[in-house]
């Protein structure tokens, strides 16, 4: 089918990709926009992967400080350390608001871990087997199906990347360092996130 130059730049504001790499996706999905862009999505974390052996050592740590009664002070605060390959891509508006936003993020839906790597082996030991019991009476293999589903779930509720982004719930936080990254053609590494809430583990 023929790809108009209306869709390659709808394609291209929505990705950041090349206008050949649109117009190939466009093609290759018969026209449908969700699909083109999925198509780039999936070629873009491939080469996220590439770029997995590279340094990334440039960066900006933001800090977002909620305040929901202007005539009190702050009573939640947080800092988020985002990093990448060059000060030409740190300190672009961009960026800046990438990092702003995770730490917005992080401010309402209370990550308790970075990674699924962070979760602690023990942790991750106890929640397998309370599903495990929750399922208990069927065949092993449903039995099994189920914990990795319920395990998943928990992921996305303490797992940073794995959590629904706070504005789009149909992207993760892994996916929009993943476009980004994608969008730049840099390594990007979320490096670490503290929160603060007055009161919290007096």
């Amino acid at each position: 089918m023929e790809i108009t130059a209306a869709q390659v730049k709808a394609l291209r504001d929505a990705t950041g990709a090349g206008m050949m790499d649109c117009r190939n996706a466009l093609r290759e999905a018969d026209g449908d926009l969700e699909r083109a862009t999925q198509l780039l999505r999936e070629r873009g974390k491939a080469g996220v992967e590439k770029r997995a052996g590279r340094s990334a050592t440039q960066g900006v740590v933001d800090a977002y400080l909620h305040t929901p009664d202007p005539n009190l002070p702050p009573k939640l605060g947080v800092l988020v350390e985002l990093d990448c390959e060059t000060d030409f891509v740190a300190k672009t508006d961009e960026f800046q608001h990438l990092a702003h936003e995770i730490a917005l993020h992080i401010a309402v839906a209370d990550p308790r871990f970075m990674s699924r790597n962070d979760v602690p082996d023990d942790v991750v030991n106890r929640e397998r087997a309370i599903y495990a019991s929750q399922a208990q009476g069927k065949p092993d293999h449903i039995v099994e199906k189920i914990v990795e589903g319920k395990l998943k779930d928990y992921y996305k509720q303490v797992v940073l990347l794995d959590q629904p982004y706070i504005r789009d719930d149909k992207r993760t936080i892994q996916d929009l360092l993943d476009d980004y990254s994608a969008k730049v053609r840099e390594k990007l590494v979320l490096r670490r996130f503290s929160r603060f809430k007055v009161g919290e583990g007096a």
